[in-house]
């Protein structure tokens, strides 16, 4: 095998590919990804058993051919090339060499035929969301992805039909819960309810950077891929049912603040500061058109800020974790943020006015 591509274009879907692949493995092929020159096209293909990626680019090919070469060692070497190399890779005798002007490589490779086989099961439902709306989905909701191994069936995003007929993103650490909705795409009424791991998430969202087509989506109850701009991504689903989260989403809540989003989160921003690194506490004293932000640290620090709300209700103080509410309030669509409050120890329901399609559920501390 024998090609030449310009290192800038190779540079993009190298990195992709490399980036599923983890870098410590046991099992020596997974550390490598499959290159296929055939037909004036470059196939790169990467896998950690529980996820593939394969994307393809144009270049010149003298000699068709395919094999497999350290995925890491291939994308550490094309990045420190300089840019408008052109890059050339030649395969034969178990070695890859590789060329760029001056500069050149050997690499050992491993046989294609022992590279773990890409699952092509036929998936049942499939339809097509725009990649903005893709990524409105996931941005939304991504943030409050659980760390908790232990609650393995919260470490992903839930994608499902709800009961009102929408397509709904949600995720939740226990903490705060993060909600997308939008109107459910043609061919998406039969889909299963499905839990995106969290590593899939973040690699699709990379991979949809400077995406601005249509991305073909295929769910089967175990698999789920994602098809676009020459990139398919595939996904195992965890095994797992997600909670009920539509019972701790609150509906009473009677105290409403609306206040700027913007000068909230900086004063939040500033005011923690002071708060210990462990609790990032920040309490907030309501009062008629005033909130007074305030915190505190073991070693006799404090801080506090006051700032103009809009709010009319009785007085009260809650506690919330600073980086909790900088992260919602970062996904707050338009200039002003409403806080539904009931009492300092039930969770909080945060949105943006008059937006039905996206909300936040926060719950206090005590502070």
């Amino acid at each position: 095998m024998r090609f030449a591509i310009d290192r800038t274009s190779l540079l993009r879907p190298l990195g992709h590919a490399s980036s599923v692949v983890e870098r410590r493995n046991t099992i020596p092929i997974l550390a490598n990804l499959i290159l296929q020159a055939k037909s004036g096209q470059l196939s790169l293909t990467a896998t950690d058993m529980d996820m593939d990626v394969v994307t393809s680019i144009a270049c010149s090919v003298s000699e068709e051919g395919a094999a497999t070469v350290s995925a890491h060692m291939l994308n550490d070497i094309v990045r420190k090339l300089p840019d408008g190399a052109e890059v050339e890779i030649a395969i034969s005798d178990g070695q890859a060499s590789i060329s760029a002007g001056r500069s050149s490589f050997r690499l050992p490779t491993l046989p294609v035929e022992d590279f773990p086989a890409i699952s092509n099961a036929e998936l049942p439902v499939h339809f097509a969301l725009s990649a903005a709306d893709l990524c409105a989905l996931v941005d939304t909701t991504r943030f409050a992805i659980s760390t908790e191994e232990t609650r393995y069936y919260l470490n992903g995003i839930y994608l499902h039909k709800s009961e009102t007929g929408q397509l709904c993103a949600v995720a939740t650490d226990g903490h705060r819960l993060a909600l997308s909705r939008m109107d459910l795409p043609a061919g998406a009424g039969e889909m299963p309810a499905v839990i995106l791991p969290r590593k899939a998430v973040s690699e699709l969202r990379k991979l949809l950077d400077d995406e601005e087509g249509e991305v073909q989506i295929g769910l089967s109850d175990s698999r789920a891929e994602f098809a676009f701009g020459g990139v398919r991504l595939t996904s195992k689903l965890i095994d797992g049912s997600f909670p009920d989260y539509t019972r701790v989403i609150p509906s009473g809540n009677e105290k409403i603040v609306a206040l700027d989003c913007g000068l909230f989160a900086a004063a939040v921003d500033r005011v923690s500061t002071i708060s210990s690194e462990k609790s990032r506490a920040v309490k907030m004293a309501l009062s008629a058109g005033l909130v007074t932000l305030s915190a505190q640290n073991p070693d006799a620090s404090s801080a506090t800020e006051e700032l103009e709300i809009d709010y009319a209700g009785p007085e009260l103080e809650i506690g919330f974790n600073a980086r909790y509410l900088l992260e919602i309030a970062s996904q707050i669509d338009g200039e002003m943020m409403q806080m539904d409050l009931a009492d300092p120890s039930a969770p909080s329901l945060i949105r943006s006015p008059g937006d039905d399609n996206s909300l936040f559920v926060l719950m206090p501390m005590r502070v």
